[in-house]
């Protein structure tokens, strides 16, 4: 017999079962997984799997949102079922050998009316009544980008003003002194439209309605290769439509160069407001940061060579592209191999594995993974423009090149003709130009003129200067 509970206090499963002790219990999810404390024995014996993790060296935060799979090899675990159960890190339900867990959100806020019920407290809210700042990165699926950025400047430079973070979940680690709000909840829907400020890099979606005196700092997240919004590839009417209502929300524009400002001007009809051209505040840690303690925290030696995967995503598939086999590069290489999927394909699929390959895919910040390895392997990506802040070497593995720049978005600039490292088709292709020892050389020239046009304002101190000027107009005050 095989039972089931939900230890509140120490925030637990606990599966119970009789006969001899299974040699080992996961909690398997797409994320993430933990191991089961395994006790008893003989006539009883007990798997505890801990509802909470430690990821990357930081502190334990409650699992990430999603389904995961209990496995306790030579247990029957399909009469097991719980209900959907509330603690204050995360909502459990058990079915079987699946366990769902969602954030702490009463089941009552989800519902329709729920829902109805606080979108009209935010929409009636007078707004605007409390010195703070509402950030959101990529929907809340991160704590990261440039948002993160302006965060600890505007934490060293104004130490009084509260900071709200829009989380997906609890797993989602905010900075020292910030408050978490997990979307969807009152405490979100408040802090919303309490906040002077709103700093974001992606829309803002869920019905926003500004409120007097509230301001939006749209900081974007890269500058564009792709061609983006009303650029976009075909006529779509509804789109142009949205793209124009989006923009209108937005009081400033953040741009990492002025190739950036005159795209995105455009692109989302962002005329007569202001465009802050300022670099990228997400880029100061690459020439701030300690690559050593990165390194420690993904349990990387020094010495290792560290290669690191990031494709952007692609609008024909919800899954990261699969142009390589990590573990067979690591071994061809005898490098790390970081894989770091696009934040939309967070919520599909499962962590890579491998010898000598770690999935970075849910690593708060990219910058530090940027600063941690020693070349980067992406393709079409906006991280390219942030990477050569290094200046380290960059490769293009691009087997759909022809499909994504004709058919899915269409490019801004040849890559081909200007990309500052080797374009590749092929996994063996990579594996010969990351041997080339001329390759730097061969692509020296390229380089220099891409960092003059893309890097010029990228010197470490972008954040302070945001955040100088959000005190100067007045958006939150000191």
């Amino acid at each position: 017999m095989t039972t089931a509970r939900i230890d509140e206090t120490a925030e637990t499963l606990v599966i119970a079962g009789t006969g001899e002790r299974p040699s080992a219990a996961e909690l398997i999810g797409p994320r993430a997984r933990v191991d089961a404390r395994m006790t008893g024995g003989g006539k009883n014996w007990t798997a505890t799997f801990p509802l909470r993790a430690s990821r990357w060296g930081g502190v334990e935060l409650p699992l990430p949102t999603g389904r995961y799979e209990i496995r306790i090899p030579g247990v029957e675990l399909e009469d097991l079922h719980i209900a959907a159960h509330v603690l204050s890190g995360v909502r459990i339900a058990l079915d079987g050998a699946t366990a769902r867990i969602a954030a702490p959100i009463d089941p009552v806020y989800e519902t329709v009316e729920g829902q109805a019920t606080l979108e009209g407290r935010y929409v009636a809210h007078s707004g605007a009544s409390e010195n703070a700042v509402f950030f959101e990165s990529f929907y809340g699926r991160s704590v990261g980008c440039n948002p993160r950025a302006i965060d600890r400047a505007l934490a060293a430079q104004a130490p009084d003003v509260v900071r709200y973070w829009s989380v997906v979940d609890l797993s989602v680690a905010v900075p020292e002194g910030a408050v978490a709000v997990v979307e969807g909840s009152p405490e979100w829907w408040r802090a919303r439209a309490s906040a002077r400020l709103l700093v974001v890099n992606d829309w803002l979606r869920r019905r926003f309605a500004r409120k007097p005196g509230q301001r939006v700092l749209q900081t974007w997240h890269g500058t564009p290769l792709k061609r983006l919004a009303l650029h976009r590839p075909g006529f779509d009417p509804r789109r142009m439509a949205a793209v124009v209502k989006e923009s209108r929300r937005w009081d400033v524009l953040l741009a990492q160069n002025t190739y950036s400002e005159r795209i995105l001007r455009k692109a989302y009809a962002f005329f007569g407001r202001p465009i802050w051209v300022e670099g990228y505040p997400r880029n100061d840690a690459l020439v701030t940061g300690d690559r050593r303690s990165i390194r420690a925290s993904l349990g990387i030696d020094e010495g290792e060579r560290v290669l690191l995967y990031a494709p952007t995503w692609r609008d024909d598939r919800k899954e990261m592209v699969d142009f390589i086999d990590p573990e067979k590069l690591a071994q061809q290489t005898d490098s790390v191999v970081l894989v770091r999927g696009h934040s939309r394909t967070i919520e599909e699929g499962r962590d890579r594995a491998g010898a000598r390959v770690i999935d970075v895919t849910g690593y708060p910040e990219t910058a530090q993974l940027l600063l941690a390895a020693d070349a980067l392997i992406t393709d079409y990506s906006s991280v390219m423009f942030d990477f050569s802040v290094t200046g380290k070497p960059m490769y293009f593995l691009v087997p759909d090149l022809a499909h994504y720049r004709g058919q899915l978005r269409g490019f801004y600039f040849d890559l081909a003709s200007r990309a500052p490292g080797p374009l590749v088709d092929t996994q063996d292709e990579l594996v010969a130009a990351l041997a080339d020892e001329g390759m730097q050389q061969a692509y020296a020239q390229r380089y220099a003129a891409w960092r003059a046009q893309f890097n010029a304002r990228d010197d470490g101190h972008a954040a302070e200067r945001v955040v100088a000027r959000i005190l100067d107009q007045g958006f939150v005050t000191r």
